[in-house]
C-alpha cells in the first residue's frame, strides 16, 4: 500500500555520493565537513535515514541540524558522528542534547547563563555562533563573545567549535567584509585553542579559497547537485513521479477543476494526475511544465488538494509516469516560475510523498 497512488519521490544516493566525492576532492584541506541534513535532508530524506547514512560514507564526519527535535531522530538510527544544532534549544531541553550527545549553538552570553542553570551540562560540547552581518542568531559584540569564552571555560564546558554564517556569498565585497567582521569579534578569545571554526557554507565553500584559520565548511543543498557552478560537474539525484490516472476528452466550451479556470477553447486532451497542493504542488504551479516521456506539458487550471491536470496530446495514455520534477534544472525553471529558491522548492514535497532512496 505504500506506493498506491504510484507517487514517489525518487532519490539516487550513488548520485549524492558521487557530488559529495567531487566537492571533497576539489577542497581537500578542510579537517571537517558538515553535512547539514536539517529538514528532513531538504525534505528528500526517507524513514531510515539513507540519504544521511550516505552523506557520511561520502566523507560528511559531522552533521548539523535545524532542532533538537531533528538531532534526536537522526541520533536514533546513527549512534557514532557527533550532531550540532545550529539553532536555539531552549534551556529546559539541554538535559536531552547531552542524554543524546548532540552539540549545542550558544548565540548569546544570556542564552548561555540560562543553559548553566541545568545542574551536570559540563561534558556538553558547545559552538559558538558569531553574527557578522546575517542579523539571525550569534554574538556580534567581541566583549560580549570574550566574556561568553571565558564562562564556558570557568564552567569546564567544551568549547568544540566556533562558526558564522555568510548571508550573500555570491559577493565578494560582502564575503570579504564579513570575514574580517568575524576575525574583529574573535580577537579577543584564542581562536587557535578552539578545535574547529567552520565559516563557508555550500556557496562560499566554491566561491572562495580556504582561509587559513578555518578548518570546517558546511555542505547544503550542494550535495543535491543544485549550483550555478556547473564546471563542478555535479548530477541530479531527484526526480518527483507521478502518472495519469484518467484521460478525458473535452468539447470547446467544457471547464476543468475548480472555479473553472480553464475553460477549453477546442477539443482539449486532458489528463488526471493524483499529486496536488497537499503534496506540496501549491496551486501556483498552474501553467507550469511537467514532463512524460521526455515532452513538456502544461499544468492548467487549478490544482486540487489531491490532484491536478495536465492539457495533452494523443500521445500520452493512461499510467504513464509523470515527472513533475525532472532534474536539476527542472528544479530551477520552477523555482523561477514560482519566484522562489530551489530550497522552498524541495522542502515544500509533503510528507505523504513516499521518499525512494535507491
Amino acid at each position: 500500500m505504500e506506493l498506491s497512488r504510484n507517487t514517489y519521490l525518487e532519490v539516487k544516493s550513488k548520485v549524492i555520493k558521487e557530488n559529495i566525492e567531487k566537492i571533497i576532492n576539489k577542497n581537500p584541506k578542510y579537517k571537517y565537513y558538515f553535512g547539514v541534513v536539517k529538514a528532513n535532508c531538504y525534505g528528500i530524506e526517507d524513514e531510515e535515514f539513507n540519504v544521511t547514512k550516505n552523506i557520511i560514507k561520502a566523507g560528511c564526519n559531522y552533521l548539523a541540524v535545524a532542532t533538537l527535535e531533528e538531532g534526536i531522530e537522526i541520533r536514533r538510527k546513527i549512534k557514532e558522528i557527533p550532531i550540532l544544532v545550529l539553532g536555539h534549544i531552549p534551556e529546559k531541553y539541554v538535559k536531552e542534547a547531552i542524554k543524546n550527545n548532540i552539540t549545542l549553538t550558544v548565540h548569546s552570553l544570556e542564552y548561555l547563563k540560562e543553559i548553566l542553570k541545568e545542574s551536570d551540562i559540563k561534558n556538553i560540547r558547545i559552538h559558538l555562533k558569531v553574527d557578522t552581518g546575517m542579523n539571525r542568531l550569534g554574538i556580534k559584540d567581541k566583549e560580549e563573545l570574550e566574556k561568553t569564552y571565558n564562562l564556558c571555560k570557568e564552567k569546564g564546558l567544551n568549547v568544540e567549535g566556533i562558526f558564522t554564517h555568510i548571508y550573500n556569498a555570491s559577493s565578494k565585497k560582502d564575503y570579504e567584509k564579513q570575514i574580517e567582521k568575524f576575525k574583529e569579534i574573535t580577537s579577543k578569545i584564542p581562536l587557535n585553542e578552539i578545535p574547529i571554526v567552520h565559516i563557508p557554507a555550500s556557496e562560499a565553500l566554491i566561491n572562495y579559497p580556504k582561509l587559513e584559520f578555518v578548518n570546517g565548511a558546511r555542505l547544503g543543498i550542494i550535495m543535491y547537485g543544485l549550483t550555478d557552478k556547473k564546471e563542478l560537474d555535479l548530477k541530479s539525484p531527484i526526480k518527483l513521479i507521478s502518472e495519469v490516472v484518467q484521460i478525458h476528452n473535452l468539447e470547446k466550451g467544457e471547464t476543468v477543476g475548480y472555479n473553472a479556470k480553464f475553460v477549453a477553447d477546442k477539443k482539449t486532451r486532458i489528463a488526471v494526475v493524483p499529486i496536488g497542493y497537499a503534496d506540496g504542488i501549491i496551486r501556483k504551479n498552474s501553467g507550469r511544465s511537467v514532463y512524460i516521456n521526455d515532452k513538456k506539458y502544461k499544468i492548467v487550471g487549478n490544482i486540487c488538494m489531491d490532484m491536478l491536470f495536465l492539457e495533452v496530446d494523443e500521445n500520452v495514455k493512461e499510467y504513464d509516469k509523470v515527472e513533475i520534477i525532472k532534474d536539476n534544472n527542472h528544479i530551477e525553471q520552477i523555482a523561477n516560475y514560482l519566484d522562489t529558491i530551489p530550497y522552498e522548492v524541495l522542502t515544500n514535497i509533503g510528507n505523504r510523498v513516499i521518499r525512494k532512496v535507491i
